[in-house]
């Protein structure tokens, strides 16, 4: 009999939080126990990586609603007809 096939620390990895808000908590959390030191190696390693993960998350939604606002300001700025 074959023993299961191992589960990699990504395939534990919850997604990507569904919200930009709940990645930010998560976010801090992960943070605060960074900088506790009290993790082990292993634990460490996979909450830095999810930290990652989440930063990049956060980037990019702050990039695309930058970008949301840069099309709406641009649409707002152009003159009105007096007719």
């Amino acid at each position: 009999m074959t023993p299961p096939p191992a589960r990699s620390a990504a395939a534990d990895t919850p997604p990507v939080a569904p919200s930009y808000e709940a990645a930010l908590q998560e976010l801090e959390q992960l943070v605060a126990q960074l900088d506790a030191g009290q993790l082990p190696l292993d634990q460490l390693l996979s909450r830095y990586r999810r930290g990652a993960e989440l930063l990049a998350f956060c980037r990019e939604r702050l990039q695309a609603v930058e970008q949301q606002i840069q099309v709406f300001e641009a649409g707002q700025s152009k003159p009105w007809n007096d007719e």
